[in-house]
């Protein structure tokens, strides 16, 4: 039992390690490529700027809540299918000698949440600015904002994992990724929609709890499955 539990210690310990190096060198490469960055926020201000051009006046809050629910898939799909399509046959087989399968997804899944929960955050003060603020629980919206945007990440995360070795990856995931998106998306919708009306935490404290457990979920498939997807 003592035996067991140094172990887990040591395999735990070298996990943390190898997702604190595999963030920090996914960082780096990013920032080398400024201008892969800064075309996702570009695409984000020129997808709310469409949106404002096609409404131009007030609309109607279920509108509102769609149309803001639309701008963050694109902008989530947008960023995850980005991050893979740079990934050369060369550097993955890099990755697949130097570190473990649970590291890489791991710190995949979490370095595009980050940067998906940013895209998001950002959507909301701009998505604010160009139509109106019916928000009346900010709090609740961007927390359900986050992890809405920690769960597609997570969703096309692992999809464009599963889909990277196919001929067109990128229509893949979107086929793949989408059927599994709608619960994820549909929970989304209805905890904006109460934090829009303002509602008591007695009537949204289940589903905040179910999309918190759809988002782990998602974490603990990404983790059995995507060792026997790092074999082939």
């Amino acid at each position: 039992m003592h035996k067991c539990i140094i172990l887990t210690k040591q395999f735990m310990s070298a996990l943390l390690q190898e997702l604190k190096s595999l963030i920090i060198l996914e960082w780096k490469l990013e920032w080398k490529q400024k201008t892969a960055l800064s075309s996702i926020f570009i695409y984000l201000l020129s997808t709310l700027f469409v949106v404002y051009l096609s409404v131009k006046r007030v609309v109607d809050i279920p509108t509102w809540n769609a149309l803001f629910w639309l701008v963050i898939i694109f902008a989530a799909a947008n960023g995850v299918n980005r991050s893979f399509s740079s990934d050369s046959k060369g550097r993955m087989l890099m990755m697949y000698s130097l570190v473990s399968p649970q590291a890489f997804i791991i710190s995949r899944v979490i370095y595009n949440s980050i940067l998906i929960s940013l895209l998001s955050l950002g959507c909301i003060v701009f998505y604010t600015l160009f139509l109106e603020n019916p928000i009346q629980n900010m709090a609740l919206f961007i927390l359900a904002t986050t992890l809405g945007a920690i769960g597609f990440s997570s969703i096309l995360t692992l999809v464009n994992a599963i889909a990277l070795n196919t001929k067109n990856s990128a229509s893949m995931s979107v086929i793949l990724g989408f059927p599994i998106l709608l619960p994820q998306l549909m929970i989304s919708l209805k905890l904006s929609k109460f934090a829009i009306d303002g509602l008591s935490a007695t009537v949204y404290s289940k589903y905040l709890l179910s999309l918190g457990l759809l988002d782990l979920a998602i974490l603990v498939l990404a983790l059995l499955l995507f060792p026997y997807l790092w074999r082939d």
